[in-house]
């Protein structure tokens, strides 16, 4: 399992927020030597602290596990027609054109 993936999300979602580890870290009654090493992908969290740091965050526990589990691509697909979504036309139009022969060239091999 690709534990720094987690702690990679945990810390995307934690800066998201404008918290400093030590914020977050105090949040999740957690040191900040202990917050680090999960987001690092040192350290993986018991499944409580786990449920702490999603509710804390305000976020799914599949977003955070979204590079682990099997069926995160749907939840990384979703996400990223979010952001694709709050571009300009001009830019999305740039995305699905390189997106596009990509696939193309995906399925030619």
């Amino acid at each position: 399992m690709n534990t720094s993936s987690i702690g990679k999300q945990i810390r995307k979602y934690r800066e998201a927020k404008g918290w400093r580890q030590e914020d977050f870290a105090e949040k999740i009654g957690l040191s900040v030597t202990y917050t680090g090493m999960i987001e690092r992908g040192e350290k993986v969290p018991k499944l409580e602290t786990f449920i702490t740091i999603a509710n804390t965050l305000e976020v799914s526990a599949d977003l955070l596990l979204v590079d682990v589990l099997t069926t995160g691509y749907h939840v990384k697909s979703s996400e990223l027609t979010k952001e694709i979504a709050s571009l300009s036309p001009f830019e999305r139009d740039r995305i699905y054109s390189v997106v596009n022969s990509m696939i193309q060239f995906e399925k030619k091999k």
